[in-house]
């Protein structure tokens, strides 16, 4: 996702927030709360985000919302726009936006909201922010997606067509992860999303190129999941990446991220399997 820093520069110097908007958040969390249009509400209030302000702000100018978002420092996984002409009214302006976007402020995918008020029109924005796991937190997450797959695999499953029985765990190896490491890193950099390295190598040069003596390797890929959880759940629900995970011919693996906000998919995973010879 490409973005302009001045553009966001000036973006940050010319916008602030009013009691005003922040009052039609506040509203607009209450509906949530309580429901409306016969449906039930949600617990979780949308937090008021000051980018997210700026989004509603740019997507005031024209346009699509996915264009005023890529013009922005705000990363969203999941957003919706609303918008009402026609009254300044505070009042108004939310029975309004109830009765034609109920659907949308009770949704808890949403988590955040943004609001941009200019005389007798609103744009609001809510959205899920894309969070992903920090560099500092890579030995945790290794190890949490060391424990799903490995909970994966004690127990028979079906990968597409294709059956598996039980196999058992496999072990972590900091090799394994340095191998994973470069292919991420090397997909983020090259906006890649494949096997195949920029380079031109494959999961078997690789593992070979950090020092890893092989006797059966491969590897699983993916992009844009936000958590070990998801990544995961991802690789199982796809037949060749499930049936690598439930492969009894490896015993140890490894698993690296790369994360940039501001590239096309957010963060790159490499899952690296091998036995050793």
């Amino acid at each position: 996702m490409k973005r302009i820093a001045s553009a966001a520069f000036a973006l940050t110097c010319a916008w602030i927030a009013t009691p005003a908007l922040a009052g039609i958040a506040a509203d607009l969390n209450e509906i949530r709360r309580k429901g409306c249009d016969r449906k039930s509400g949600v617990a979780q209030p949308l937090r008021p985000d000051k980018e997210l302000d700026m989004v509603a702000r740019e997507w005031s100018k024209g346009g699509r919302l996915h264009d005023a978002l890529a013009r922005s420092d705000y990363r969203a996984t999941n957003s919706a726009s609303m918008q009402i002409a026609g009254s300044s009214d505070r009042a108004t302006i939310l029975e309004t936006l109830v009765d034609n976007y109920c659907a949308t402020i009770i949704d808890a995918a949403f988590t955040e909201i943004g609001v941009y008020q200019q005389r007798n029109t609103v744009w609001v924005v809510v959205a899920k922010p894309f969070v992903a796991p920090a560099i500092k937190d890579s030995a945790r997450v290794s190890s949490r997606v060391l424990t799903l797959i490995n909970e994966a695999r004690s127990q028979p499953r079906k990968c597409g067509r294709s059956s598996f029985n039980a196999a058992p765990p496999l072990q972590l190896s900091a090799v394994l992860n340095q191998a994973a490491l470069i292919h991420s890193q090397d997909m983020l950099e090259h906006n890649l999303f494949q096997h195949v390295g920029s380079d031109g190598s494959k999961v078997a040069d690789r593992v070979s190129r950090v020092g890893y003596k092989w006797r059966t390797v491969g590897e699983n890929v993916a992009t844009g999941a936000e958590t070990a959880e998801a990544v995961v759940q991802g690789w199982l629900n796809s037949p060749g990446h499930c049936a690598n995970i439930m492969s009894p011919g490896f015993t140890e693996m490894g698993v690296a991220f790369a994360v940039d906000r501001k590239s096309e998919a957010g963060i790159y995973w490499t899952q690296v399997f091998a036995t050793p010879r």
